[in-house]
């Protein structure tokens, strides 16, 4: 009976993992290895640019940072980044509420008069994919 058990359990975990998938996230163009990157996935609207859903953070090594989301189940997300140049944590903005510090979101998704929306920066995941970021600055 513990075989049965023990087999039916190896069998459901293999069917969740098959559900999920990995992101790798490429980010490029930044001006310098200055300080941190950090990348935010996003799986709602309502929560986009808020709360990441998960979140990595990179050094910076040739201008460029790679990291990997693993194991995320498949569905629509959305992905920010932002170059942490003085490691404290947080997008630096200006007085008026403008990043001082340089960042990009997934398919090139830029805000007009306000941050971009969910809506442009939203991709599908349905298998193992990549995903490549590049900085305007």
């Amino acid at each position: 009976m513990i075989k049965i058990i023990t087999a039916l359990t190896f069998f459901i975990s293999s069917l969740m993992a098959a559900q999920n998938a990995n992101l790798t996230v490429t980010v490029s163009g930044l001006k310098s290895n200055t300080g941190l990157v950090k990348v935010g996935l996003y799986n709602s609207e309502g929560t986009f640019l808020n709360a990441t859903y998960k979140s990595i953070t990179s050094a910076i090594k040739n201008n460029s940072a790679t990291v990997t989301f693993v194991g995320i189940p498949k569905g629509d997300y959305g992905i920010s980044a932002y170059q942490d140049e003085n490691s404290n944590g947080k997008l630096d903005k200006n007085m008026i509420g403008i990043p001082s510090e340089d960042f990009a979101c997934s398919n090139n998704a830029k805000g007009f008069m306000g941050p971009p929306k969910y809506e442009d920066a939203k991709f599908s995941i349905n298998k193992d994919a990549k995903i490549n970021l590049k900085f305007n600055n």
